[in-house]
């Protein structure tokens, strides 16, 4: 129940890569299980519902839905996998040192006074901490965002290519595009003759993976931790391409 929550809350809930982070600090913090807390990274962004309405009027609402339904499973099934197993140890003891885990300390339940003051506090902390990080990040994005060889991907990300989803994922990561400017690139590489679970593939990675993400997400958790996650998502993402692949075909 608690990643059906996760997902449906990261479903209905506008926020991007980046912007999820605090978020997630404050779920740890405040003792929600970590798989249930990197469910909803996975799922906030990923499922855009910006991104499902475009694609809804570009591809058609049967593929927007598949889409949603794609990524809510996605989401799922990676939170529950990574539940069978004990992360705790990866995060970053600055993230277990937040006010409001410390007014959480030997089982004592914080007041909505209590609250109120610790939100104020940590929401300062995690500015200072991770503004200078933001900035590298979407400088990172930014230089590259630009850069998207639809000619190269029309020639080597094609539907003759077995290796054309993988390559889309992996390519799209570092883009760094919102759900509303990634689909029109996903409809100009559709019309260069990309197949539908490629340009899936690629829109969603676009989306859920990026560079200034995997700068933050570093300063809250530990490289074994990120890699797993960035790991499990990516090898979804191509799952769900190869499996759009063979249900549009």
């Amino acid at each position: 129940m608690g990643l059906f929550l996760a997902v449906v809350l990261g479903v209905v809930t506008p926020f991007c890569s980046c912007s999820s982070i605090p978020l997630f600090i404050g779920f740890v913090a405040a003792g929600i299980p970590l798989s249930i807390t990197l469910t909803f990274l996975i799922a906030s962004p990923l499922v855009s519902e910006i991104a499902a309405i475009m694609i809804g009027d570009q591809f058609g609402w049967g593929m927007a839905a598949a889409y949603v339904v794609a990524g809510s499973v996605l989401s799922m099934a990676i939170g529950w996998v990574l539940s069978r197993f004990r992360l705790d140890q990866w995060i970053e003891e600055s993230v277990l040192a937040t006010k409001i885990g410390q007014l959480r300390a030997d089982g004592h339940v914080p007041t909505m006074a209590e609250r109120v003051s610790a939100a104020a506090q940590e929401t300062k902390d995690i500015f200072l901490s991770v503004w200078k990080w933001v900035l590298v990040g979407v400088g990172i994005g930014a230089a590259i965002h630009g850069w998207v060889p639809a000619d190269f991907f029309a020639a080597y990300a094609g539907p003759g290519n077995p290796f054309a989803v993988p390559l889309a994922t992996i390519v799209a990561a570092p883009l760094y595009v919102n759900g509303a400017g990634v689909v029109p690139i996903g409809e100009a590489l559709f019309a260069k003759g990309m197949s539908i679970g490629t340009v899936m593939a690629f829109m969603m990675s676009a989306i859920a993976l990026s560079i200034p993400e995997a700068v933050m997400l570093r300063r809250v958790m530990k490289p074994p931790l990120l890699g797993i996650f960035f790991g499990s998502v990516t090898v979804g993402i191509i799952a769900v391409g190869y499996l759009f692949n063979i249900l549009f075909a």
